[in-house]
């Protein structure tokens, strides 16, 4: 990428941040909602990712009109009817508990015997006021206890490889195949063309 470029990363969620921000060109200066004194909640009001993540950058955009980049991130398990999905941060309540909403997943899974379930990801990113959104998925089983201390969220009863939950890999080998490393890379394809790196 020739010249640099200032990049909001519309989340609250540091563990995103940090997931994120090693994988972007040196060329990205990456600015967190701390750094631009962001306080409170981004608002998503929708039912599914393509419009919470659209949502989420249209706000950051229409406040600060700076380049910004908003995900939204749902972990689908087609024999819970596609639970948790959109609500997978708030699955067992407000509290946002990655414990909590572990706890209620193993709980409703316990009597099904399909465990199959995937991560997906959609990242919007506004550029100039222009809009353009890019997705990725990881397709996985839903584990019979938590494994591992690594990750965030549902990584430790996601089990992408036979046996392994996403908590037990490194962060370096998580990006390689996650959801969000798939979009991000997208991403980051899209502005080395638009820029002519």
């Amino acid at each position: 990428m020739g010249s640099s470029m200032d990049l909001i990363l519309a989340t609250g969620n540091k563990n995103k941040v940090a997931e994120m921000q090693p994988l972007l060109p040196a060329a990205i200066k990456v600015i967190s909602l701390k750094d631009v004194g962001f306080e409170g909640d981004i608002p998503e009001d929708f039912d599914n990712l393509e419009d919470n993540s659209f949502q989420k950058a249209k706000h950051i955009w229409d406040r600060y009109q700076t380049n910004c980049l908003a995900e939204d991130t749902g972990l689908f398990v087609p024999s819970l009817g596609g639970e948790p999905g959109v609500y997978s941060a708030r699955y067992a309540g407000p509290q946002r508990s990655d414990v909590d909403n572990i706890e209620l997943l193993l709980q409703n899974l316990e009597n099904q015997a399909d465990r199959g379930a995937y991560f997906k990801t959609v990242m919007t990113l506004i550029l100039g006021g222009v809009a353009y959104q890019f997705s990725g998925a990881l397709e996985g089983q839903i584990l019979y206890k938590a494994q591992g201390t690594a990750g965030f969220g549902y990584d430790p009863i996601f089990s992408h490889e036979e046996g392994k939950s996403l908590a037990e890999i490194s962060k370096e080998a998580k990006s390689h195949i996650s959801h969000r490393g798939i979009a991000l890379r997208e991403v980051i394809a899209f502005l080395e063309r638009g820029t002519g790196a």
